[in-house]
């Protein structure tokens, strides 16, 4: 293991010990201490799947079989590889619930820092930083899956003793990695969804000062209100407010899923686009001086078994989306952290092979999600967007007044995400939850073992177009 010194922020900068410019240039590592449902294969969110594979294992095999998921997922081998491609920096999405439960709040389970030391600790000796990043918190800081929110309400927002848990984690998370040079920083709240768009930032004050009396080395890493696009109604100045912090977009683009209405080509007006809408994401921070991270990005790709034979030619036109965002966040020499590491085929840099044990139990399952476009992340509903649009126009038949459809968080959520999300991606996804479990009846222990083995790296295949792109960009020195 190289040795390292703790980051800090300098200027808009991010600097080593010695003051040099470091950029963090990687990947987010979901699905795995924080699983969602396009990333693994599974309909709704994981609380639920977890409950269910309990019902239908008992709890020990049910234990037995994610501890085996958890171990498979990153190992060795993920390491070394991700750092053949020149990066150097992996966000770690985690789950409250991997430190405490519901039913026995503020009690600290350690076996979850048994996991995501483990990860910390393999990418340390590849020379890899780690950001911790909370992705799920108690409540539900967003309206959405990743969250692990079973509903389309951020309670979060709306009971302050979820405010509270998710800073008492904090607290243990830091004392626990205070001094670790290797991670590069605490990334506090992932894509929070504040209606009265106040309470993110008090509560950002009184997370911070939290962190900060255990450890104030690390950097802390603030998205943005309104699944990190929304800066505007922070206030003061934010240096001597929120001092060694960063601030983070997530720079999607729409060129980059089904629901784009042009195909990407890199013209000129294409690429122009790509970079007002850069731009405009980190204006505010600009204005400010402040030093900006990238924390997700990224396209989606079209598989053969779905897409048909024009699969392919759609994912070289997100290859060249993907260079393209690149070379703009070249020419601004700022840090990024593309999502996703690893899946079962549709986002990740690798992705768990389609004769494996896993993906051959769920090929049906996996595909009958698909048409039904269940997961709510880059799904195309072409073949039941008349299901859909009647009730749409049910909707818009009683509630004609258009300002009283944009319900917050718009204009992340236009009306017809909100009618889709709830009416799909929840509900319907809920029944199909007892399918899903049902796959794994009767298995034993040895079965269960090569189910989850399906995700170690030996089994994936690689996404080479990405992984090139990447390699070509990312800025870092190897040496």
């Amino acid at each position: 293991m190289s040795t390292s010194t703790i980051l800090r922020v300098k200027g808009d900068k991010i600097v080593d010990g010695n003051g040099n410019v470091v950029l963090l240039r990687g990947a987010g590592l979901g699905g795995w201490m924080n699983q969602e449902n396009f990333i693994t294969g599974y309909p709704g969110r994981e609380f639920q799947i977890r409950e269910a594979l309990e019902e239908v294992l008992g709890k020990q095999k049910a234990d037995f079989y994610w501890d085996k998921f958890l171990e498979y997922f990153f190992t060795k081998d993920d390491a070394v590889f991700f750092r053949s491609l020149g990066l150097n920096c992996i966000r770690i999405a985690i789950n409250y619930r991997h430190f405490e439960d519901d039913m026995n709040p503020r009690v600290l389970k350690e076996g979850g820092f048994k996991w995501l030391d483990r990860v910390i600790d393999l990418c340390a000796a590849e020379g890899i930083y780690t950001i911790i990043d909370l992705h799920a918190a108690a409540g539900g800081q967003n309206t959405d899956w990743h969250s692990d929110n079973p509903t389309h309400v951020a309670s979060f927002w709306v009971h302050k003793d979820f405010q509270d848990r998710a800073i008492w984690l904090w607290e243990k998370l830091a004392a626990h990695y205070k001094g670790n040079p290797w991670i590069a920083g605490y990334n506090i709240l992932n894509e929070p969804t504040d209606p009265t768009h106040t309470r993110l930032q008090l509560w950002y004050d009184r997370c911070i000062a939290a962190i900060h009396a255990i450890d104030s080395d690390h950097i802390i890493y603030l998205d943005g209100n309104t699944f990190a696009s929304d800066f505007s109604h922070f206030d003061g100045k934010l240096s001597e407010r929120w001092p060694n912090c960063v601030y983070a977009v997530h720079d999607y683009s729409l060129y980059g899923f089904p629901k784009s209405k042009e195909v990407y080509t890199g013209s000129p007006e294409q690429k122009a686009r790509v970079r007002r809408t850069y731009e405009k994401k980190v204006e505010w921070m600009k204005e400010r001086g402040l030093p900006i991270w990238n924390g997700e990005w990224g396209p989606v790709y079209a598989r053969k078994q779905y897409d048909g034979p024009e699969w392919e030619k759609t994912n070289e036109s997100r290859y060249q989306l993907l260079n393209d965002q690149l070379q703009v966040y070249d020419e601004e020499q700022i840090s990024w952290s593309i999502w996703l590491y690893k899946d079962i085929g549709f986002q990740g840099m690798v992705h768990v092979g389609l004769e494996t044990p896993y993906m051959k139990l769920f090929e049906r399952f996996h595909q009958k999600k698909y048409t039904l476009a269940v997961d709510s992340w880059g799904a195309s509903f072409a073949g039941i967007q008349h299901i859909y649009s009647a009730l749409e126009n049910f909707i818009i038949d009683a509630v004609p007044n258009e300002a009283d459809r944009r319900l917050y968080p718009y204009p992340i959520w236009q009306f017809s995400d909100r009618v889709a999300k709830i009416s799909r991606n929840i509900m319907l996804a809920e029944f199909l939850i007892k399918e899903w479990a049902e796959h794994f009846r009767g298995m034993d222990e040895e079965q269960l073992d090569k189910l989850a083995a399906s995700f170690k790296f030996e089994h994936c295949g690689k996404r080479d177009g990405l992984n090139q792109v990447l390699k070509e960009h990312h800025g870092v020195n190897t040496s």
